[in-house]
């Protein structure tokens, strides 16, 4: 698994299968962003069967048989959409369709699963939110800097516990490497990704909410700027904002594309919860100048310091309780509220954010 920029960026976990075999089908389509990889990676390892895959760039698909060869080539995504047997869409298109694409996949009766950020504009989460209230449909968001990471996940666990008591704050930091030559162009178009805080933002606003167990929040302030890239006039390269729970807590959090190339990955993501009774880092893919090894969690509490490398320890729980959301229309690994809850709040970042340069 490369670990060199987060665009390709794709976990791999144990096999947990919680459904027999051919139970829970599911098709990729538009191919545009590599976390389709991860998506899909989790959903198999769970058990589902990837059946098909559909993108306009016949390239892509043939890159993406090379990684699943047993997956079949669609003619198109309306046959995909089609398919009576096929549960579950995935999808990583362009991030301004990714909304309608989402739309389209509900209105053929089949649940949704998007690549971050979900949306683009407040209008695609509002038709969104009808069309699930319409269909029944799910509507769920790989925001994986906390889903499809083992560091992120036991330290929800410990939180969930009591180990560090109430939550008060959590600080996130994103720093990603930019590897502008392989990115495509639409990823510098603002139009298209959305802004810093609506793209990489998400995953941030989302850990938030799951950590403080925040079911709003308000943005207090955020900012935007372009600080060294002026070759791509429409990117934005630094982000941070703060917010204010409904329950209290609060939030801040910086985005930035400066990670520099010495670091041995893509970005030293890092979360800080401050709770009563102590507080936990999670050092997520690095930790800085002593291990390249991942997944490293940190807490401080009343007994003393303590580090949990969990690497290869905890799994990716999520997948699984998707699989079993679908099939039995529940709610266990990620409210429908919540994705768009997090959606929301990124994209009113973005919306009210000041230039600073």
């Amino acid at each position: 698994m490369q670990k060199s920029d987060g665009m390709n960026y794709a976990p791999q976990g144990k096999p947990l299968p919680v459904c027999e075999i051919g139970e829970f089908v599911f098709s990729a389509v538009s191919l545009d962003h590599g976390h389709i990889y991860g998506m899909c990676n989790g959903l198999r390892e769970a058990g589902g069967k990837l059946k098909s895959v559909w993108d306009p760039d016949p390239k892509k698909v043939e890159v993406f048989q090379k990684t699943y060869p047993d997956v079949m080539a669609a003619s198109s995504e309306e046959e995909v959409l089609a398919d009576r047997e096929v549960r579950l869409v995935a999808g990583a298109a362009v991030t301004s369709r990714r909304g309608a694409l989402g739309l389209r996949v509900m209105d053929a009766g089949k649940d949704y699963f998007t690549d971050k950020a979900p949306f683009t504009t407040l209008e695609q989460l509002e038709a969104a939110r009808g069309k699930v209230k319409a269909t029944g449909k799910k509507y769920m968001v790989y925001y994986s800097e906390r889903l499809h990471v083992e560091g992120a996940v036991y330290a929800g666990q410990l939180i969930e516990s009591g180990a560090i008591g109430k939550v008060i704050q959590v600080i996130g930091l994103g720093p990603h490497r930019l590897s502008a030559a392989s990115r495509p162009a639409w990823f510098f178009e603002r139009e298209k990704y959305g802004g810093v805080l609506c793209d990489i933002g998400s995953h941030q606003i989302e850990q938030y909410l799951h950590y403080s167990a925040a079911k709003d929040a308000t943005v207090v302030r955020s900012q935007i700027a372009n600080y060294n890239h002026p070759e791509h006039p429409e990117l934005e390269d630094f982000g941070d904002a703060m917010l204010v729970g409904d329950n209290g807590t609060t939030n801040y959090f910086r985005v930035d594309w400066f990670t520099p190339d010495g670091l041995g990955t893509w970005g030293d993501g890092r979360t800080v919860v401050l709770g009563t009774e102590g507080y936990i880092e999670i050092r997520k893919y690095i930790d800085l100048a002593r291990s390249k090894s991942g997944d490293n969690v940190y807490l401080a509490d009343n007994k003393g310091e303590h580090l949990f490398n969990v690497s290869g320890k905890i799994g990716f729980p999520f997948f699984g309780k998707l699989i079993l959301d679908c099939l039995n229309r529940t709610e266990t690994a990620m409210t429908q509220e919540h994705a768009f809850k997090a959606a929301e709040l990124c994209l009113k970042a973005q919306t009210q954010a000041a230039r600073l340069c």
